[in-house]
């Protein structure tokens, strides 16, 4: 018996829209990660871009946790002498709130092409409005914990 491995053509990735609203950052990130791996679908396979693109709306009204609105930093480095730059937690959310987890969702991929390939199919919006109605995406309920919502 031989091991089944899909063909890059034979993946059809599925569209879902996730509203942030209301969920805490790093849940939210872990489940939108596991989604757009593909490590969801039976289907897995670690070398191929096996997983779903993800519509995030009302970025700007994630939750932070305990005292990580002030205390949590976003830094990074222009790669000169003296070039590290530091950001709170409030003053990303004010300007632009996908990148708080644009950045929680890049942290759980891996750092090679691949997972460069899977980010790019994480959309992150402000507002409820985006561009992608086209792709028909199905609605995915998440809990305030961000694990799924069971299917009624």
């Amino acid at each position: 018996m031989r091991t089944y491995f899909p063909k890059q053509g034979d993946i059809e990735p599925k569209w879902f829209v996730i509203d942030a609203e209301g969920k805490v950052l790093g849940r939210l990130s872990s489940l939108i990660a596991n989604i757009i791996s593909g490590k969801a679908k039976p289907t897995y396979t670690p070398f191929l871009d096996t997983g779903d693109h993800v519509i995030v709306i009302n970025a700007e009204k994630i939750v932070l946790t305990g005292k990580k609105e002030t205390d949590k930093v976003y830094r990074h480095h222009s790669l000169y002498p003296g070039g590290l730059k530091s950001r709170e937690a409030r003053f990303v959310r004010a300007e632009k709130p996908e990148h708080m987890l644009e950045t929680a969702v890049w942290g759980m991929l891996p750092k090679n092409k691949l997972g460069r390939k899977m980010l790019k199919k994480l959309k992150v919006y402000r507002g409820t409005a985006h561009p992608h109605s086209a792709q028909q995406p199905e609605a995915l309920e998440v809990d305030r914990s961000g694990a799924p919502a069971p299917k009624k």
